[in-house]
């Protein structure tokens, strides 16, 4: 008997998009099967029996997974759609064909650390809350912070109606704080520093879980290994 799977699924695997992104691609009625436009991504389809286009172009099958850390320089949006003559993160990888998606994002302006890949169910589970993956930022202010604004931005602030608390706000020298987190709120380090009042100069991610920035280069990236893909679980 055929297995048939969700058409979100179906497209994450093709890699198309992250199972979440697939999901929204799905609800703008970008994504047809059988010639219909399908807006429910829990509809079973076959991949193999079943015509199933996105954006009027027809899916490949499952592809090669892809993974790779790169050190996302400034000026590049973590987006595949892209927004006038603005740069996207995509435009780094040039040489490579497949549909590479960020796994979360960085602002425009913060530099550091991302997950690229083409694996839609890794970059679902990276960014579940269950994985209870930190991440690591170093912050340059161009004030010298006090004792009590570091008081400040460890007790969180509101975001979108979500209290976000760091789970730890040290000085590591003068003008730099670094910032570990959790929660993978948009714009989160700049706003839990800004609401003391101190101006952000530098903003990078150092960390994610167990994988470290190291010295890759910024603006390059290097795959990674199958260690480093389970210690991001362990």
């Amino acid at each position: 008997m055929e297995t048939k799977k969700r058409l979100s699924k179906v497209l994450a695997a093709a890699g198309i998009a992250s199972r979440r992104e697939s999901e929204e691609l799905i609800f703008a009625g970008k994504v047809k099967v059988n010639g219909a436009v399908v807006l429910l991504p829990q509809t079973l389809v076959s991949a193999e029996k079943d015509e199933i286009l996105f954006e009027n172009k027809p899916i490949s099958g499952e592809e090669k997974k892809l993974y790779f850390l790169l050190n996302k320089p400034k000026g590049y949006i973590c987006s595949n759609a892209r927004v006038g003559t603005k740069k996207i993160v995509k435009d780094l990888f040039g040489e490579i064909s497949e549909r590479l998606f960020t796994v979360g994002r960085l602002d425009r302006e913060t530099t550091g650390l991302l997950i690229v890949t083409n694996d839609g169910h890794f970059a679902n589970k990276v960014i579940h809350p269950s994985s209870n993956i930190t991440k690591e930022y170093l912050v340059k202010t161009r004030q010298e912070p006090f004792h009590e604004q570091l008081l400040q931005i460890s007790k969180g602030v509101d975001i979108e109606g979500d209290w976000v608390k760091p789970v730890k706000v040290t000085k590591v020298r003068k003008g730099t704080l670094k910032v570990v987190l959790r929660e993978g709120k948009k714009r989160e380090v700049r706003l839990l520093v800004g609401q003391t009042g101190l101006e952000i100069l530098e903003l990078k991610r150092i960390r994610i879980g167990a994988l470290l920035l190291g010295e890759i280069p910024e603006g390059s990236y290097r795959e990674m290994s199958e260690a480093e893909k389970q210690a991001l679980f362990s």
